[in-house]
This record gives C-alpha cells, sequence and structure tokens, in this order.
C-alpha cells in the first residue's frame, strides 16, 4: 500500500459515496463481476449483489473465502475465470 494518508482516505469516500446506478444500467456490453464473498473492505451485499441486478448483460461470479484485493492474492483462481469470459 503504497501512497499518501490523504490519497487513501479519499480513495474510501470516492468509492464508498459516488454513485455508478445510472453508469451499470447504462452498459450495452457483457459484465463479469468477480467479487470475494469475504471482502470486508466492500461487502458482497453493499456492492456485486446491487450491481449485478443493474446490468443488462451481467456474470457475477464469486469466491467463497476469498476477500479484497483477490486478483493480486489468488491470480491462480481469477485468470482461469477471465480467460473464459473473454478469451484471447
Amino acid at each position: 500500500m503504497a501512497g499518501g494518508a490523504k490519497a487513501h482516505y479519499d480513495r474510501i469516500e470516492a468509492f464508498s459515496e459516488t454513485d455508478f446506478t445510472e453508469d451499470l444500467k447504462a452498459m450495452a456490453v457483457p459484465v463479469l463481476l468477480l467479487h470475494g464473498e469475504d471482502d470486508l473492505v466492500v461487502p458482497i451485499a453493499n456492492s456485486a449483489h446491487k450491481a449485478i441486478r443493474l446490468l443488462r448483460d451481467g456474470t457475477l461470479k464469486t469466491y467463497p473465502n476469498l476477500s479484497h484485493g483477490l486478483f493480486a492474492t489468488h491470480a491462480e483462481v481469477i485468470n482461469p475465470d477471465l480467460l473464459t469470459f473473454a478469451p484471447a
């Protein structure tokens, strides 16, 4: 976690108070949402479960026992799902 204290504080405000409802409704491409079920930073009930209902063509993939930062900590689990969704 490199960065200043003010920047880290400001990002929390940005991601917790920005309403992306209309942006999600407007998306016209397939979207894959990946979320750890044990994410305490951005709880799944307050984010992914709400977001998936707003997307026209969304797929939600959840990961039991994984938390925030799962892309960095469990790339070997996440990458196959990414490649299945959007093959190279």
